[in-house]
C-alpha cells in the first residue's frame, strides 16, 4: 500500500471514529431528554392540572352521572379526577383524563375509557407511565395489601384499598374486565386496577394492582386526615 493510500485510509477510520463518537453523543443526549427533560416538564404540566382541578372541585358541582361520580360526558383526553396514594408520598397527587391514548399518558394518568367510573360498581382501570413523562406508577410496585388509593372528584372522595398484584403480558387485557381477570362476570364489587409497564425502562410485561372500594366520603363533608397518613412498613 502506497503512503496516500495508507493516509487516506488512515483519514476514512479517523473519520468514521468521529461518526460513531458524534453518533453516540446524539443518542445519550436524546436518552437524556426521555428520561429527564420529559419527567420535569411533564411534572410541572400535571402539577398545574392538578391545581386547576382542586379549585374547580373547591367552587362546588357542576352537572355529573349519578352512576359514576365523574363529570357527565368527559370529553376524551379531559382531566376530571385526582389519584392521591399516600405510600408513594405525602405530596403525591397525579391527574385522571380520559383515554390511554399515547399523548394522553404524557399529560398524567389515563382511564381506560368503558371501564366504570370512579366509586362505581364495576372495575375503575387506570393507567400511567412507569419511565418517562413524570413517570406516575413508576414506583407502582411498592404498594402493598391494604395501602389506599383515594380518588378524588367534584363530589366525592373514594377510598380503594389495595388486595393484590399480578405480572402479565399486555395481551391480558382481562385485568381490566368488569370482574378483574373474569371476563363475562356480572361485577357486584367495586373495583380499581392500575396498571403500568414492567419491568421499569421495559415495556415487555404489565405490573398490576387490583384494589377495592373501601368507603366513599362526600366532598361536602372532607376526608378524614388519617386516609391519607403515611404507612407503616415497607
Amino acid at each position: 500500500m502506497t503512503s496516500g493510500a495508507a493516509r487516506a485510509g488512515r483519514w476514512v477510520l479517523g473519520l468514521t471514529g468521529d461518526l460513531f463518537v458524534t453518533a453516540g453523543l446524539v443518542l445519550l443526549l436524546f436518552v437524556g431528554w426521555q428520561l429527564w427533560w420529559t419527567d420535569v416538564t411533564a411534572n410541572r404540566a400535571q402539577d398545574d392540572t392538578v391545581n386547576s382541578l382542586s379549585r374547580e372541585f373547591a367552587a362546588g358541582p357542576g352537572p355529573v352521572s349519578a352512576a359514576n361520580q365523574r363529570p357527565a360526558a368527559v370529553p376524551f383526553g379531559e382531566a376530571f379526577a385526582i389519584v392521591r396514594i399516600p405510600r408513594l408520598g405525602a405530596d403525591y397527587a397525579r391527574p385522571v383524563l380520559e383515554g390511554t391514548s399515547r399523548d394522553i399518558l404524557m399529560d398524567g394518568v389515563g382511564h381506560y375509557t368503558g371501564t366504570a367510573g370512579p366509586g362505581a360498581v364495576g372495575n375503575f382501570a387506570i393507567a400511567g407511565h412507569r419511565t418517562t413523562y413524570g413517570r406516575p406508577f413508576h414506583d407502582i410496585d411498592r404498594l402493598r395489601s391494604g395501602d389506599r388509593i383515594v380518588i378524588e372528584t367534584r363530589t366525592q372522595f373514594h377510598v380503594y384499598a389495595v388486595r393484590r398484584h399480578v405480572i402479565v403480558a399486555p395481551s391480558e387485557v382481562d385485568v381490566i374486565a368488569p370482574v378483574p381477570e373474569k371476563v363475562g362476570v356480572k361485577p357486584t364489587g367495586r373495583w380499581l386496577t392500575m396498571t403500568a409497564c414492567h419491568p421499569k425502562y421495559s415495556a415487555a410485561q404489565r405490573y398490576v394492582v387490583f384494589a377495592e372500594l373501601e368507603k366513599s366520603y362526600p366532598r361536602a363533608k372532607g376526608l378524614p386526615a388519617d386516609v391519607l397518613a403515611a404507612p407503616k412498613g415497607g
